[in-house]
C-alpha cells in the first residue's frame, strides 16, 4: 500500500505503526513545518521529527521504502498554513502519485473526499486517564488549597497554597526540575489541550503558550522568549457566590435596578475574578443575559454565559459584535490599557452594563485610571459604582456621581463647577472629589486629619505658591489660615511688586484663586523656612532625584513634552527648581505635554531657560 502522509498524520505516530505499508511519499511541505514548528519550541514540531527518523530507521532495514517529494512551500504558503495553504499542497501532491492520503485532520479529509482522492482518515491521538477522560501530568502538583503552580528548569517546583486573603508561597519538593521533565510536561499540556474537548489554545506565539484546560490556566515559556522552559499553572481554590459575601445592604439591588457600569478593584490575588464570577452567576440566575471579555479566558461560570475573547486580535472588534449579542451585563475581565478602558465606555455608553476587573491597591486608584481617558463629566456615566475587593471579602463600596457645586473647601461662588463625587456606599458620606482645578483635573480626599493637611489645602497652597512666584524673586511661604483665607510671606524687596499697582496684582491672583490673600514679609513667618520654599530656598517638593525623577523637558513647536517613563496613566507633580508647577495625568506613550502659550508652558520654558532642574514624583 502506497500512503502520503499530511503534517497531522506524521505528529500522532501513524505511519511507523502501520504494518501494511510498502511505500510512503513524504512531502517537503510537511517536512519544512514541522521545522517552523520545532524551531518555535512547538511539542507537535518534535514528535514529527521524530516520526520522521523512524521511518527511516524502517526504509534502512528494507522494512518499507520512503521517498520525499513536492517542493517545498513559499514563506506566504508557510504563513498561511492556518488558512490551507499547505493542505492544498499536499492534496495536489496525493493526486499527482495515486496515493492514499492519511491524515489525522478532519477538514482535510473532508477536502480530500470532495477531490475524489483515496483517503484513510484515522482519529488523533489523545492521552487518557484510566476514567477515559483527558488528563494533565502537572495535576499531580496540585492539592486542595494549590492555587498555582511554578515550575521551571534547575529550580525546585513552587506553589502558592493556602485559603484566599492567607496565600504562602513555597518550594513543594526539594530536588530542583530537570530539562526532561519539564519539557516532558509542557510538551503534554499542549498536545493535550490541543486534542481535548475541554481544552485549547488561547495564545501561541514564538516562545509562548496561554493554555485553557478545564479549570486550568497555563502559560508556557520556552527559549528564546524566557531563559529556560517555564511553565505556571494557575486555578481558582474557591467559587462562592454571592450570598456567600458580606456585602453592603441593597448592593445586590443595585446590580439589578438597572444596568450599572462597575469596577471590581483589588490587588493581585486579592480575589476579583472570584467575585466577579460570582456576580455574574447571580445576574444570569436573577434572567439577565450575561456575556463575558477575557483574554485569556479564565473566568470559571456556567456554560450559559458564553465568554468571549479578542477578535481578530482586538477587543473593540468583539465590543462591536457583543453589542449585534445584545446582553444585558458583560464582564470585562482585565482592564488594563487605554484601548481597553475606551472599549469598556464605549459599551457602557451604549447602554450595556458593564462590569470590569482593575488591579488597584486602594478603591480610589480603579477610578483615577479613568482620569485622562475619559471626559471628566462623563466618569460617572461610565462608571457609577467601586467595589474593592481584599483579603476575599468585600471591602470598600463607592457610589460615583456628578454634581455642579463649589468643591468642598472652598467658598466663592463663582467657583462653582461639574465635581465628580466618590461617596462611601453604606454611609453616604464624601470621601473624595474630582474636579478642574486652574486647568488641572485633580482628585482630592475629603478626610482632614489632625496631623495631615487635607487635599483641598496642599493643593491651595501649591497654587498660591505657583502663583505669587511667578511675580516674586525671591522666597516664598504660604500658610493656609481657612477654607478661603492664607497669608503669603515674601521678602521686603518682593512686597511691592506682589501687591502690584494699587494692589491690582494681587487682587487679578485672588480673583483666579477665590482666596483672599494676606501679603507679609519673611520676616513675620513663623512656620519654619525650608518646608514650603521657592526660588532658591528649599521646598517639600524638593527637585532632587530622591524625592523626584529628573526630566528634560523637549520643546517643540507647539508643546513642551517631559518623559516619564514607567508611569502611564498615572498622576505626576510637576517642579521646577524645587517649586510645585502643577500636577498632570501620564500618556500611554510615557510623557506630559503642556501647549506652548499657556501660563503653565511659559512658566516651565522660563525654568528651562534659567538651568532650573525640572523634576516629576508620582503622586
Amino acid at each position: 500500500m502506497e500512503i502520503l502522509p499530511d503534517t497531522s498524520a506524521v505528529v500522532d505516530g501513524r505511519v511507523s505503526e502501520r504494518d501494511d505499508v510498502t511505500h510512503v511519499y513524504v512531502p517537503n511541505a510537511v517536512v519544512a513545518e514541522l521545522e517552523s514548528q520545532a524551531n518555535q519550541g512547538r511539542d507537535s514540531g518534535w514528535a514529527g521529527l521524530e516520526e520522521l527518523q523512524r521511518l527511516a530507521e524502517a526504509a534502512d532495514a528494507a522494512e518499507l521504502s520512503v521517498e520525499y517529494v513536492g517542493r517545498r512551500p513559499t514563506h506566504d504558503e508557510t504563513e498561511g498554513a492556518d488558512e490551507g495553504d499547505i493542505d492544498a499542497l499536499i492534496r495536489e501532491l496525493a493526486a499527482d502519485h495515486d496515493a492514499t492520503l492519511l491524515t489525522s485532520d478532519r477538514v482535510q479529509a473532508e477536502v480530500g473526499e470532495a477531490m475524489s482522492l483515496t483517503v484513510e482518515y484515522v482519529e488523533p491521538k489523545v492521552e487518557t486517564t484510566d476514567d477515559g477522560d483527558t488528563g494533565l501530568d502537572i495535576e499531580r502538583y496540585f492539592d486542595e488549597q494549590t492555587m498555582s503552580v511554578h515550575l521551571k528548569t534547575g529550580v525546585a517546583p513552587m506553589a502558592k497554597r493556602g485559603e484566599i486573603g492567607d496565600i504562602g508561597y513555597g518550594p513543594i519538593r526539594e530536588e530542583p526540575l530537570s530539562e526532561a521533565e519539564t519539557l516532558a510536561l509542557a510538551n503534554d499540556v499542549e498536545s493535550t489541550a490541543r486534542a481535548s474537548s475541554r481544552g485549547f489554545v488561547e495564545l501561541e506565539e514564538p516562545g509562548m503558550a496561554i493554555i485553557q484546560y478545564a479549570d486550568y490556566r497555563i502559560a508556557v515559556a520556552r527559549p528564546p522568549f524566557a531563559d529556560g522552559i517555564e511553565i505556571t499553572a494557575v486555578r481558582p481554590i474557591a467559587s462562592p457566590t454571592l450570598d456567600e459575601y458580606d456585602l453592603p445592604g441593597g448592593l445586590r439591588d443595585r446590580f439589578t435596578e438597572q444596568q450599572r457600569g462597575v469596577l471590581l478593584s483589588g490587588s493581585p490575588g486579592a480575589g476579583k475574578s472570584t467575585f466577579a464570577q460570582a456576580v455574574a452567576e447571580f445576574l444570569a440566575d436573577s434572567e439577565f443575559a450575561v456575556k463575558t471579555m477575557e483574554k485569556p479566558r479564565d473566568l470559571q461560570v456556567d456554560d450559559h454565559i458564553t465568554q468571549y475573547t479578542e477578535l481578530r486580535g482586538s477587543m473593540e472588534r468583539t465590543a462591536d459584535s457583543l453589542l449585534m449579542v445584545r446582553p444585558d451585563y458583560t464582564i470585562y475581565d482585565e482592564v488594563r490599557k487605554t484601548s481597553d478602558f475606551n472599549t469598556f465606555a464605549d459599551m457602557r455608553l451604549a447602554g450595556v452594563g458593564m462590569i470590569g476587573v482593575v488591579h488597584a491597591t486602594r478603591a480610589i486608584d480603579a477610578l483615577q485610571r479613568l482620569v485622562g481617558r475619559v471626559e471628566l463629566g462623563m466618569i460617572p456615566q461610565v462608571v457609577d459604582t467601586v467595589v474593592y475587593i481584599e483579603a476575599g471579602g468585600v471591602d470598600t463600596v463607592y457610589e460615583i456621581e456628578t454634581q455642579v457645586k463649589v468643591p468642598h473647601g472652598l467658598i466663592e461662588e463663582d467657583l462653582t463647577r461639574p465635581v465628580v463625587v466618590i461617596s462611601d456606599y453604606e454611609t453616604g458620606e464624601p470621601a473624595y472629589e474630582i474636579y478642574t482645578f486652574n486647568q488641572q483635573v485633580v482628585t482630592v480626599p475629603l478626610e482632614d486629619g489632625d496631623e495631615q493637611e487635607s487635599g483641598v489645602s496642599r493643593i491651595a497652597r501649591d497654587e498660591i505658591e505657583r502663583e505669587i512666584s511667578s511675580v516674586a524673586y525671591g522666597q516664598v511661604e504660604v500658610e493656609i489660615t481657612s477654607d478661603n483665607t492664607a497669608t503669603v510671606y515674601v521678602s521686603d524687596e518682593d512686597i511691592s511688586s506682589v501687591i502690584g499697582k494699587g494692589g491690582g496684582r494681587i487682587t487679578d491672583i485672588e480673583n483666579r484663586l477665590g482666596m483672599e490673600l494676606d501679603v507679609r514679609t519673611l520676616d513675620e513667618y513663623t512656620g519654619g523656612f525650608g518646608e514650603r520654599s521657592s526660588g532658591g530656598g528649599n521646598s517639600s517638593h524638593a527637585g532632587s532625584s530622591s524625592q523626584g525623577e529628573i526630566v528634560t523637558p523637549e520643546i517643540t513647536s507647539r508643546h513642551i513634552v517631559l518623559p516619564v517613563e514607567g508611569h502611564p496613566g498615572e498622576t505626576v507633580e510637576v517642579q521646577a527648581g524645587g517649586k510645585y508647577l502643577f500636577t498632570a495625568t501620564v500618556s500611554q506613550g510615557g510623557e506630559v505635554q503642556i501647549s506652548r502659550g499657556s501660563g503653565l508652558a511659559d512658566e516651565l520654558e522660563t525654568a528651562v531657560d534659567r538651568g532650573q532642574q525640572v523634576t516629576v514624583s508620582p503622586q
